[in-house]
């Protein structure tokens, strides 16, 4: 899990749902706040370190297909002055929280958020963004428990062909040339890669727990309308022999550093 300050905690109505325990946490060194469900899905380090593997470019508008409440879109803020998000959510109660969480941050104006679900896009948003994030859920609904959480459930179990589904929007989205990038569990790569029609240059970046064991996740670019072979990097050791953070992975977690993707 990320290294994430929590500096209150309170039970928060929305206009979507009924009242929830929130706890009001910090981002990059305290750099960001971020208010999250306290119990159900929390952010992890998945989201700060897809931020950091975007390569940005002043004044380029990105879309954060399942924004969640705002995590990965307030680090991409954090790094680029010059930048525009738009997130979608369907879980009403997490985009409201993605909203005060842009207000929070005074990014109101950068960060505008959608609620509704990313298999249906809206027509205005097609072929408008220079580059999408997905943090997808991660598990499959026929092979996993759900949590007895509902907002966590929804979360972490996609729908079948959730992956195709999420990769066919963020073609839909970008422009031509246009960069997908994509955090997901390692040991189904070979189905990402399959989803990848209209894709090349694919960029595969792994995230090992330490030196010398599997990845477990592993960060995917790869641009849309152009042809190119794949190319797998030497990745990022998260963790040294003692447990610790690496420098690296330090730099990227906590500062926001930008990770060694597509250099």
């Amino acid at each position: 899990m990320v290294n994430i300050v929590v500096t209150a905690e309170a039970k928060e109505p929305t206009t979507h749902s009924a009242p929830q325990e929130v706890t009001e946490d910090r981002l990059l060194r305290g750099r960001l706040v971020l208010k999250q469900p306290r119990d159900g899905y929390r952010v992890a380090m998945d989201s700060v370190l897809l931020a950091a593997a975007l390569p940005l470019k002043p004044g380029e508008r990105v879309l954060d297909l399942g924004c969640g409440v705002g995590a990965v879109a307030l680090c991409l803020l954090a790094r680029e002055p010059d930048l525009y998000v738009d997130g979608i959510e369907r879980q009403p109660a997490l985009a409201a929280l993605a909203s005060e969480n842009a207000a929070a941050n005074g990014l109101s104006d950068r960060f505008r958020v959608q609620q509704g679900d990313y298999a249906e896009l809206p027509e205005r948003w097609h072929g408008q963004f220079d580059q999408v994030a997905i943090n997808p859920p991660y598990h499959d609904p026929a092979r996993h428990r759900p949590s007895p959480n509902p907002i966590k459930a929804a979360a972490n179990l996609g729908p079948e062909a959730g992956l195709a589904v999420a990769v066919a929007s963020a073609r839909e989205a970008l422009k031509h040339k246009g960069r997908l990038t994509l955090v997901h569990r390692a040991d189904v790569l070979a189905e990402i890669l399959a989803a990848l029609d209209g894709f090349g240059e694919a960029t595969i970046f792994p995230l090992w727990p330490k030196a010398g064991r599997p990845a477990k996740r592993v960060i995917l670019s790869a641009r849309k309308g152009v042809k190119g072979s794949s190319h797998l990097l030497p990745g990022l050791v998260l963790h040294d022999s003692d447990g610790g953070y690496t420098a690296e992975a330090l730099s990227a977690l906590e500062e926001g550093a930008p990770l060694p993707l597509n250099a």
